[in-house]
């Protein structure tokens, strides 16, 4: 049974909704459950929504009995997902630091210390690595 959903709509009648924690825990979970849970909705219609704050959040819900296992990390994912994380936690300036968090690129271009010379805590990042020359025998 397909059911029309606009999942950008505050809410058409067409799916039961559960207020906070009233929801079927055993039959229903959110897709970050799911996650938790080594599950994906894996494509199935939405089942129902559960609301909190007066309908101000709300988030939708999916039948377990319906969820696929999450697809597994191959080291090609693993490497392209480093990869782009890289981009966002390096800073470009002088240091050439990765951080363990993602940079304010967009807002300040670098990190703080570049900036605006704010100390970093050293437990946050990663020195840049070493450019080695490589001297072959002649």
């Amino acid at each position: 049974m397909a059911v029309d959903v606009d999942p950008h709509g505050p809410g058409d009648g067409s799916l039961p909704v559960f207020r906070w924690k009233q929801a079927g825990r055993a039959t229903l979970a959110t897709r970050r459950q799911l996650r938790e849970m080594g599950l994906r909705p894996g494509g199935q219609e939405l089942v129902a929504r559960i609301e909190c704050r007066g309908g101000k959040r709300f988030a939708w819900l999916y039948r377990i009995d319906l969820a696929q296992p999450k697809f597994a990390m191959t080291l090609a994912k693993e490497a392209a997902l480093d990869k782009a994380m890289a981009k966002r936690q390096t800073c470009p300036g002088p240091c050439g630091r990765r951080y363990l968090h993602c940079l304010p690129l967009k807002t300040l271009g670098s990190c703080l210390e570049c900036f605006d010379g704010t100390p970093a805590a050293p437990g946050t990042y990663t020195l840049p690595a070493a450019t080695t020359t490589h001297h072959l025998a002649a």
